[in-house]
């Protein structure tokens, strides 16, 4: 790992283009010119003898790369950039390998990143006999009493459906008696629904005559029995209650905890070459622990946050928290989150017709459009950014409306406001255009195509799945700007895949899901570096590699802009670069 050096690289700038500007005449100074004519005083770190895409027209590839304290000073052939090596410079040989700007992870649930590493990991699960093993195991090690969480689930990526069961999700007998004693809670991979076994629900004091709560669904058996399966609100009756098991534990306790989330988060984010997170919601608690790790010198990852909570607390403490490029940049929080719909595979994402495979339902609106409304107002008085959870094709129509009307009624510029919508899965052929036309940042993940591909055409149909699926290419030719992320822990928070699967849209049985909306292999990169710094307002310090800028770098075992594409997804992370610093080095 390297020492940090805080040693600004502005000077070093700054004497540059005095140089070049008095030996061109006063004539204006290109970038690729300010770093060929730079000074020799030594950098911090050295990258050489690599490919090193930028993601800046002006000079978009070099060999070698110069960093002073956490920002480039300059980038030019290794001839060029060997004269920034003193003796204490910090060199590293990249081999021929690619370094792009650092990968930024455009939606992720951070602290559930390092939750999820700690819990069952039922990804990977093919059955559900499989899920009730693993927590079978678990219970047999748990104390009495002690909660088993497990997230991961998908019940569409099973070899199989479960004996009995309902609407194609099991039911909670068979997970019941093998952890009679344990209350059981395992988060749907979505995280909008939630399975829970015959213990967690007799805590909760879940009946038969138990309503299902607003904008959530208890999943009943034709008896009127719960099965287990809660879907979105209805997950509170469940997680409420594992929050009043844990309720007896001191202030102390819970941020040594949120501590241990983090670390872990960011480890992980870190060796799959992620260099900022975009947090995609989180309360007051979790703001506070992360200033504190800034402070402390111990968060090693920039974070990007969005504060989520209901609009009555949004008034007190909007202007309490908001924070910009806190400490040196690691922390931002000026963006409120809110979620008006639910996924997909649940059959939660509100549609504006019923689902193909479930002629009783259209899905559900969780937070109401006057809430949304009240928090957009909120917004605009605080100068927040606004993002909204949208995936079905009604939930992208009634944001896009209440973005419509607060920017009519209040005189604003949507294209300067950069608000969002989160996830943007299947839109209407009739509001693509308003993407672009709004300014509203489609902050989509490539890899959900291909994971929701085997079942979008069962939930949707053929003529709404090809005529907004995951419309990337028609989305981009609007002018919306897409911002590329993985939303994990619902996915692993690895950019490799999710880049794969950006340019190819190829699924797990070779099939490739509506070729025409792939993007290319450089669309795909700015979409995880120059588009996620511009959704976060932060184009002009990061996203792009360029002398001033920081130096937060990815630097891969294959060149993925131009390896074969089966070969893309093979790519490891070789070095992750957050400000000057070797926070991660493959062994």
């Amino acid at each position: 790992m390297l020492k940090l050096i805080r040693v600004a690289g502005s000077a070093c700038v700054a004497a540059a283009a005095i140089w070049a500007w008095s030996h061109s005449g006063g004539a204006p100074v290109s970038e690729p010119l300010l770093a060929a004519q730079a000074p020799q005083s030594p950098a911090d770190l050295v990258l050489t003898n690599g490919r090193i895409v930028t993601v800046e027209a002006a000079q978009p590839e070099a060999q070698a790369m110069a960093v002073t304290g956490d920002t480039i000073t300059a980038l030019g052939s290794n001839a060029e950039i060997q004269r920034y090596v003193g003796p204490a410079t910090k060199v590293i040989d990249l081999k021929g390998a690619l370094a792009t700007p650092g990968f930024m992870e455009g939606h992720a649930h951070f602290t559930g990143v390092g939750d999820a590493a700690r819990n069952l990991k039922l990804a990977e699960a093919k059955t559900w006999d499989d899920i009730v093993r693993m927590v079978g195991e678990a219970a047999a090690k748990a104390r009495p009493g002690e909660w088993i969480i497990g997230r991961g689930w998908h019940q569409e990526k099973w070899e199989k459906v479960p004996d009995g069961a309902v609407d194609g999700f099991p039911v909670h007998e068979a997970l019941s008696r093998v952890s009679p004693n344990n209350p059981v809670w395992l988060t749907h991979a979505s995280g909008h629904a939630g399975f829970a076994n015959a213990k967690a629900m007799e805590l909760a004091k879940v009946a038969r005559t138990s309503p299902n709560p607003p904008g959530g669904t208890i999943l009943r058996d034709k008896a009127g029995n719960a099965t287990g399966l809660f879907n979105e609100r209805a997950q509170g009756l469940i997680s409420d209650t594992l929050s009043r098991s844990r309720a007896g534990r001191t202030a102390a306790e819970v941020e040594a905890d949120l501590r241990v989330q983090i670390e872990l988060a960011s480890r992980e984010a870190l060796s799959k070459g992620i260099t900022t997170v975009t947090d995609a919601g989180s309360p007051p608690r979790t703001i506070e622990v992360v200033k504190k790790l800034v402070d402390e010198k111990k968060l090693p990852i920039r974070v990007w946050m969005m504060i989520r909570e209901t609009p009555e607390r949004l008034e007190v403490d909007m202007p309490k928290y908001r924070v910009v490029n806190y400490g040196d940049k690691r922390f931002t929080m000026r963006a409120v989150k809110r979620t008006i719909d639910g996924a997909l595979g649940s059959r939660g994402a509100w549609m504006l017709a019923p689902y193909a495979d479930l002629a009783t339902t259209s899905g559900l609106n969780t937070d109401s459009p006057g809430d949304v409304r009240e928090t957009a107002a909120l917004a605009v008085k605080y100068d927040f950014q606004v993002a909204i959870h949208a995936i079905g094709d009604r939930a992208n129509r009634e944001v896009l409306d209440i973005y419509e009307e607060t920017f009519k009624r209040l005189r604003l510029d949507g294209k300067a406001l950069r608000w969002r919508i989160e996830h943007a899965q299947h839109i209407s052929a009739a509001d693509i255009p308003r993407f672009g036309q709004l300014g509203v940042i489609a902050s989509m993940q490539g890899i959900h195509a291909t994971s929701d591909a085997p079942y979008v055409f069962a939930r949707l149909g053929a003529q709404r799945a090809e005529e907004g699926a995951y419309p990337w290419q028609k989305l981009m030719k609007t002018g919306a700007v897409i911002a590329n992320g993985t939303d994990a822990p619902v996915e692993d928070i690895n950019p490799i895949a999710s880049y794969y699967a950006s340019v190819s849209r190829r699924t797990k049985d070779g099939s490739v899901f509506f070729p025409d909306q792939r993007m290319s292999r450089m669309e795909a990169l700015r979409s995880y570096t120059i588009n996620v710094a511009f959704a976060e307002f932060d184009e002009n310090i990061k996203g792009s590699l360029k002398p001033g800028k920081l130096a937060d770098v990815t630097v891969f075992s294959k060149d993925i802009l131009t390896v074969p594409e089966e070969e893309i997804q093979t790519a490891k992370i070789l070095y992750t670069i957050v400000g000057g610093q070797v926070a991660y080095q493959a062994q």
